[in-house]
């Protein structure tokens, strides 16, 4: 009786023991990852940069060609291009498959520069980007609209090489609140006309057909794009250049 008491005591424990044993993982185990405060499994920054196989064709195109998404270089730029809607001065969708916008590296650079600039003065507000690198193919579209009329000054003739925009030395661009709005300029960006002139302002305001507060917040966007080495336009309050065309063809390429 005592040895069969015995034997039971063992086979008791032993059970016990082979239970509390962890389970050892093989070799083809796959390891599992804890998410914690400082993990960045399953986590992509605003920085990140998009994935190849995630752009459209046109971003693939920009950037074979040289050019870098301007969220990349400093994501608190606001984008929002406007050849991507119809309401544009040509009434069409220019950019079927773009959303991104893409400069020259040293646009881009010289573009963080202004936005920091903004952001020491008023740092509730931001740049916003309305076109920024534009595929010559596109331009020749936009002046088959204006060619033969008065507007056409507005618009760079592709025979003659185009425009800063075709070289990614160029920005169409505002100032909004971050998360709204833009702030008044006095004219929608894209209007063709002399209330877009920069050089009459003092005119404009005095004739009451610009505000004051437009006329300041355009000299503000002048200021800070200046400080990133940036030129406006004499026809466009929302274009800026960062280099003359003759510096642009001989240093620079076309983007196709």
């Amino acid at each position: 009786m005592k040895r069969i008491l015995l034997a039971t005591i063992i086979l008791i424990a032993c059970t016990s023991h082979k239970a509390d044993t962890p389970k050892v993982s093989s070799k083809t185990d796959t390891p599992q990852t804890v998410v914690g405060s400082n993990s960045t499994k399953g986590f992509r920054s605003s920085t990140d940069a998009v994935e190849p196989d995630s752009l459209s064709a046109t971003a693939l195109s920009m950037e074979r060609q040289g050019m870098v998404n301007i969220k990349s270089v400093d994501p608190t730029i606001e984008v929002s291009l406007m050849y991507s809607r119809p309401d544009n001065f040509t009434g069409q969708v220019l950019y079927k498959d773009l959303r991104e916008g893409y400069l020259h590296p040293k646009a881009a650079d010289a573009l963080a520069k202004a936005q920091k600039k903004l952001k020491e003065l008023h740092p509730e507000l931001s740049l916003i980007i309305f076109d920024a690198t534009r595929p010559m193919s596109i331009q020749q579209v936009m002046w088959n609209v204006v060619k033969g009329t008065p507007k056409n000054i507005y618009v760079s003739n592709p025979a003659n090489g185009g425009g800063m925009h075709n070289y990614g030395m160029a920005v169409d661009i505002s100032i909004c609140r971050v998360g709204g709005d833009t702030i008044p300029m006095g004219a929608k960006v894209d209007y063709m006309g002399t209330l877009s002139h920069i050089d009459i302002e003092d005119k404009l305001v005095s004739s009451k057909r610009m505000t004051k507060e437009a006329q300041a917040n355009r000299q503000l966007l002048r200021e800070v794009m200046a400080a990133g080495g940036f030129k406006p336009l004499r026809t466009e309050w929302w274009h800026f250049n960062l280099c003359t065309r003759a510096e642009a063809k001989k240093y620079y390429k076309v983007i196709r």
